[in-house]
């Protein structure tokens, strides 16, 4: 008998270090991973899934994934779905700062109370994200696994 693993989401965050909001979407990421859902989330690196990481890819091939974008290029929801499939959901960080009216960090280096305030709230849309996923498949994780292991 196949014993069902857990059902956890992994959750893979925008690596662009050149703009203030992939900064934003790191952070954010680390808050849910750390604080907010840390039993129910896993991070995937996004440069070792790239490179080619079989564990990386594996999970995003079985297991739900939110992609944490910091722009519109949507690099680790296009990297994700060319190597492992369909990601669960995405979260774009500019879009949402434009949503809300915030203007993004001034600094991707050195952030101010303001913008780890601003990380804060990304992470709970992140952290209801992963609550909606986790409860479509509470009743029936094996249902889930069976769809993946199906190719359904």
């Amino acid at each position: 008998m196949v014993d069902i693993p857990e059902l956890k989401v992994g959750i893979i965050s925008c690596s662009g270090e050149e703009i203030p909001e992939g900064t934003l979407s790191r952070v954010a990421t680390r808050i849910v991973l750390e604080k907010l859902r840390p039993d129910k989330t896993v991070t995937i690196c996004l440069p070792l899934f790239l490179a080619g990481g079989e564990e990386e890819r594996t999970f995003a091939n079985f297991f739900p994934t939110i992609t944490v974008e910091g722009c519109e290029k949507l690099c680790a929801r296009i990297g994700t779905e060319a190597h492992s499939g369909k990601t669960t959901d995405t979260v774009n960080v500019r879009e949402l700062l434009k949503e809300w009216g915030e203007s993004p960090p001034e600094s991707r280096v050195k952030f101010t109370e303001k913008d780890f305030a601003l990380a804060e709230r990304i992470a709970t849309v992140i952290s209801d994200k992963v609550d909606k996923i986790l409860e479509h498949y509470h009743h029936d994780q094996k249902e889930f696994f069976k769809e993946k292991w199906e190719g359904k």
